[in-house]
């Protein structure tokens, strides 16, 4: 890691930023991804086969990477937090915040006292084994949390969720969103569009930066009009799924 974090300051600036979801849990493939020149790729702890021994071999794979490392952990607990946070990860995506409170946590979670709860260690990788000076006075101003927005609660609770100081962005999860408003299935419908484009809206009124997971390119493209910053706009998991049924398709019908 090279101080500060160019991913926390080039989405606090508003740039655009185009990423990819890695749920393989495999170093070649999220090296692969990586050689692409995504600007982001979340490496999925909650609904992929990931833990922090599929994380560091993958984080290594991206050293050198134009592609910034984001964890997206399991839920929204301290101690799983502080794990990745020592593996070497600044980059956080935290589930299903449905409230300030709940935010507050995330954000505190990642922080070295007084600022938060963060627990300290003398020696891990992400200090590089505690030869990293003044490590403990400048990570926490160098890792970024972005919360998901995923439920009718959470909606409701957008704007205190918002004004969470060490809230950097807003971050729509279009499946459970979808589901939560009783379209399952259905993240293009109509009434799950209108909730999305409402948190985008809050989302800048706060001066926070929004994004979402689009993999199919129409959506992503009309997130990215209505104004998101930092749009997933696919996974390993769909490109290697698709292309090999697209190539075996090709020659057996």
């Amino acid at each position: 890691m090279s101080y500060p974090n160019r991913f926390r300051q080039r989405l606090l600036s508003g740039e655009t930023l185009i990423g990819s979801w890695c749920s393989l849990a495999n170093p070649i493939t999220t090296e692969v991804l990586g050689l692409a020149g995504f600007d982001w790729l979340v490496l999925d702890g909650e609904h992929a086969p990931n833990d922090i021994t599929t994380f560091v071999p993958q984080l290594m794979a991206l050293k050198g990477s134009p592609s910034a490392a984001v964890v997206r952990p399991p839920c929204n607990e301290p101690i799983i937090i502080k794990r990745l946070l020592d593996i070497g990860f600044y980059n956080f995506l935290i589930p299903f915040v449905e409230s300030e409170e709940e935010a507050m946590q995330a954000v505190a979670s990642t922080r070295y006292p007084p600022a938060g709860i963060r627990g300290v260690s003398v020696s891990h990788r992400s200090n590089m084994y505690g030869t990293v000076p003044d490590y403990n006075l400048d990570i926490n101003n160098n890792v970024s949390v972005l919360v998901q927005i995923e439920s009718q609660q959470g909606v409701d609770n957008l704007d205190s969720i918002a004004q969470v100081d060490g809230v950097d962005g807003i971050f729509v999860g279009p499946g459970d969103l979808s589901a939560a408003l009783g379209y399952l299935g259905q993240p293009a419908h109509p009434e799950v569009l209108k909730v999305i484009q409402h948190i985008f809206a809050r989302a800048k009124a706060a001066g926070k930066p929004s994004g979402i997971l689009a993999p199919v390119e129409a959506d992503a493209r009309r997130y990215l009009e209505w104004g998101a910053t930092f749009v997933a706009v696919g996974s390993d998991l769909g490109v290697f799924r698709n292309a090999t049924q697209a190539l075996c398709d090709r020659f057996k019908k």
